[in-house]
């Protein structure tokens, strides 16, 4: 056998054993979300729930925000402070808190205009003092986009136990109208799902800030909330920080449901490629990974490792792959969804198929650019996550109102 013989037969083997993993990854999903998403909570009645922080930083205003904002005012919880914070005076989502303050005058809520600088992460700017002012030991951030159910906060409160350090909700969408939702609630109700269950079914951090609960008495051994303004993904370092303390980071049963009232399939492209810049710089192996747990590319590189290790037909192998990868994602998909499809099955499969072969497409883009645009600021992000910014400006007064 030549040595070009021996390397594409060992290439081959690494591949298939890759697309095995693959379905492995799909195998624990599946398990993990059957066991644990809307599981029922029981408390006991005489148990004690701990008061709760909620931060929400807020920037400019959509259609939704009001709504969105007052399900937090409704929370079926019995001891709770909301802290909203502006960057500043001139940012219309002011009017709206003030208005929903005034609508509910019995909820502990209080607004912070104005911004600490503690480096060029906007969102940790923006929270500092809020975090500062919190009355409470357990802390909820949760961004604006954010709809909370009634009982959630009691279901995240109930994963937070002496062992946990911090609990998660996994991303999901809320149904809206339009394929634009549909395309989205099939990216985070499969590929998203996928690796956000079968991580924490084995305990691997793939931490997403945009609703989360976490001990403020942890995160202050860790630096304190202001460390991580050094990080753009600071969720993912914060989650770091905690378990490197021997704390779990546990996962709620219940989705955080995201409901922006602005959206479309080039604005969720946008986002997609700026999250994968911003894991592959946290973790440069996933140049190479990622790619190869899309369904497409792996399913290309699979149908010839079938063909050359076990003679069996490329284009059978590739058509048996996408399928059986499809039918894995609609069931997973049922099981985040907690129940039937909020559309036709139809919809599902396009907007399937056009992420799963457009995946290709948002991975190339997110190495073509050298920067992240968010909140309209860009950064320059450093291997290991740290980032720059144009300008750091120093340290701003904050107002309460």
């Amino acid at each position: 056998m030549s040595f070009v013989e021996i390397a594409a037969t060992v290439l081959a083997v690494i591949i298939f054993c890759g697309s095995l993993f693959d379905w492995f990854i799909h195998a624990l999903a599946l398990s993990f979300g059957i066991r644990h998403l809307y599981k029922k909570i029981e408390l006991s009645p005489d148990e004690e729930l701990p008061g709760v922080s909620i931060i929400k930083p807020l920037t400019g205003v959509d259609p939704h925000l009001k709504s969105n904002l007052e399900t937090f005012f409704k929370l079926n919880y019995p001891k709770y402070e909301i802290l909203f914070s502006v960057q500043s005076e001139d940012d219309p989502a002011i009017l709206v808190v003030k208005s929903l303050i005034e609508s509910y005058p019995k909820v502990d809520a209080k607004l912070f205009i104005g911004i600490q600088i503690v480096g060029p992460n906007g969102k940790v700017n923006n929270m500092v003092k809020p975090y500062e002012a919190a009355k409470y030991d357990a802390i909820l951030i949760s961004d604006s986009g954010i709809k909370m159910g009634e009982g959630t906060l009691t279901e995240m409160v109930a994963e937070l136990s002496p062992s946990t350090g911090m609990v998660l909700q996994m991303p999901f969408v809320c149904t809206r109208k339009g394929f634009a939702s549909v395309y989205e609630q099939v990216y985070f109700g499969t590929m998203q799902a996928r690796n956000c269950l079968s991580a924490n079914a084995v305990g691997v951090n793939c931490s997403t800030g945009m609703s989360c609960l976490l001990r403020r008495d942890v995160l202050d051994k860790a630096g304190g909330l202001a460390e991580y303004g050094k990080y753009l993904a600071e969720d993912y370092f914060i989650a770091d920080a905690i378990r490197k303390q021997g704390y779990k980071v546990g996962l709620c049963t219940t989705p955080a449901m995201q409901n922006c009232g602005q959206y479309s399939i080039g604005q969720f492209h946008d986002r997609l490629v700026r999250w994968a810049y911003l894991r592959m710089s946290m973790l440069p192996t996933l140049i190479i990974l990622e790619p190869l747990s899309e369904c497409m590319v792996m399913g290309i590189f699979a149908s010839w490792a079938v063909q050359y290790l076990f003679d069996f037909s490329a284009m059978g192998y590739f058509l048996l792959h996408v399928l059986l990868w499809f039918l894995l994602d609609y069931i997973l998909f049922r099981i985040v969804m907690g129940g039937p499809l909020p559309f036709s099955k139809f919809e599902f499969l396009v907007a399937w198929l056009l992420r799963e072969t457009l995946s290709p497409y948002v991975l190339f883009n997110c190495h073509k650019n050298q920067t992240v645009t968010w909140r309209s600021k860009k950064y320059r992000l450093k291997w290991g996550g740290l980032v720059d910014e144009p300008q750091v400006q120093p340290q701003k007064t904050v107002s309460v109102v």
